[in-house]
């Protein structure tokens, strides 16, 4: 340390799969990792019950569980776990500069970004502690679909993840209810004929979610009509909410390209990003799959990319 500054061969900003990931591999190429949590450490796996979608845990896993096992075998390797959040970069000059939320300055040789994104909810009650304890709310159809299987469910939102988190519970539900709050949808023409041709989906125009009925999980949701005000409640044990997600970004806009939306863009095949030394995993920069084996895939590549890198530079 100089001058109050601190100097890290990698800094990995965020935890979950890809943070995790991206930890393990660069402390067993002796790159002594330095990784900030975050605020939400762990990242959404944190609010996941059941895990049985990621290889190894043949009797699944809950979410908390498995990133305390991520974490675990990132320490194993030395891995130097801090518990705290970057709040300012500066990715403009040689030096990667960051500086964390107690005031502290670190200087970085590489970064990797790990920072997710975060599902965008509709601020229901309940809404937030039912996804939290396995209580029938989800963002996130392919990982928890299963759990809904021959039951009857509901799906908001009218893009093109809303249709396609309706086309893939359809195959598993009984029923899918489809909350679109106007008289039409924004989705791509190719996925509104697959919502609207499967026999099972029911598409509710004009329609939003006004109540989620149950005391510890969901009994069914109330609906309402934004035309005609008038209300029903559904019966379904499942509630779907797919409105999007907003990836962990800001404080990297200034010098990182990213998408309209704000995802980190990743040069083809690679985690390198437009400035050289910064890489980018997770669902930082993956609008599309969002699934922790991916991110965790994608966590190993930034490691990888960054241990060629700074082995280019001789610093390895």
């Amino acid at each position: 340390m100089e001058n109050g500054i601190e100097h890290v061969k990698c800094l990995i900003i965020g935890s979950g799969p890809a943070g995790y990931t991206a930890a393990v591999y660069a402390a067993r190429a002796n790159m002594k990792p330095v990784l900030y949590t975050g605020p939400e450490i762990g990242g959404q796996l944190m609010i996941t019950t059941d895990v049985e979608n990621y290889p190894g845990y043949p009797e699944g896993i809950m979410g908390p569980q498995m990133m305390d096992d991520f974490k675990k075998q990132a320490e194993r390797f030395g891995t130097d776990i801090r518990m705290s959040m970057i709040t300012k970069v500066d990715f403009a000059g040689p030096v990667h500069k960051v500086w964390v939320d107690d005031g502290s300055e670190i200087h970085a040789d590489t970064v990797i970004i790990s920072t997710g994104a975060s599902a965008k909810w509709l601020g229901l009650p309940k809404e937030d502690e039912f996804a939290r304890n396995g209580g029938g709310v989800s963002a996130c159809a392919v990982c928890d679909g299963f759990f809904y299987k021959g039951q009857k469910v509901v799906v908001v939102g009218a893009g093109d993840t809303a249709a396609e988190e309706a086309h893939y519970l359809s195959k598993l539900c009984e029923e899918v209810h489809m909350l679109v709050r106007r008289d039409e949808m924004r989705a791509s023409k190719i996925m509104q004929e697959r919502v609207k041709h499967a026999s099972n989906i029911t598409i509710h125009w004009n329609t939003e979610a006004d109540e989620i009925i149950g005391e510890s999980q969901v009994e069914g949701i109330k609906v309402k009509n934004n035309k005609t005000g008038d209300t029903q409640v559904l019966d379904v044990t499942g509630f779907f909410v797919a409105i999007g997600h907003k990836p962990n970004t800001d404080i990297f806009k200034e010098f990182l390209k990213t998408d309209e939306t704000g995802y980190i863009i990743t040069n083809p095949d690679r985690s390198t990003t437009n400035v050289p030394g910064v890489f980018a995993s997770g669902d930082a920069q993956d609008h599309v799959y969002r699934q922790a084996v991916t991110a965790a895939g994608t966590g190993c590549m930034a490691a990888l990319d960054a241990e060629r890198y700074l082995g280019e530079k001789g610093i390895v």
